[in-house]
């Protein structure tokens, strides 16, 4: 199989991703969660990606839909669609599944996939963090990562409108 193939099979509906995250239970296997527009791809994403990964077998990354980033950021917002955000992602080797949602906060899929290990990146505190509670309460944790200064989705629109 072409490895673009393989790539686009990383990109799962939530039923999909289910069933996924289930056979990899079977074999004792974790995985842990992240979620964000991913709008501009920038180091601070590929820090925040890597460190992520690193906390189990596999990493899921939950993805706002067009509709959702728009809500969140503003009508400019996204820049990239929701199916090239996504191919971008899946191309990471770090990546081993996309979830596109649509909603605002990522609850409803945390709740549905319940990973392992949650990780944001941030100056949050774990009481902020949607869906931390519910991941630490089925025996999960939570991670918060530094934030990688000097990268920022926003700088970057800024920076090339001028």
């Amino acid at each position: 199989m072409r490895a673009v193939a393989l790539i686009e099979k990383k990109i799962k509906t939530i039923e999909a991703a289910k069933a996924q995250i289930s056979a990899w239970k079977v074999t004792g296997k974790t995985f842990s969660f992240t979620n964000g527009c991913f709008d501009i791809l920038h180091p601070g994403h590929l820090f925040s990606l890597a460190e992520a990964a690193k906390e189990a077998d596999y990493l899921v990354v939950g993805l706002n839909s067009d509709q959702s980033v728009q809500r969140l950021k503003g009508p400019t917002r996204p820049i990239n669609n929701t199916q090239s955000r996504a191919i971008v992602l899946a191309n990471l080797m770090v990546v081993d599944m996309v979830v596109i949602f649509e909603e605002d906060t990522p609850l409803d899929l945390i709740k549905t996939l319940m990973p392992d290990v949650m990780v944001k990146g941030g100056d949050y505190t774990i009481e902020q963090i949607v869906g931390a509670k519910e991941v630490i309460a089925h025996g999960g944790k939570v991670i918060i990562n530094p934030i990688v200064e000097g990268f920022s989705t926003t700088q970057l629109i800024e920076k090339i409108k001028k």
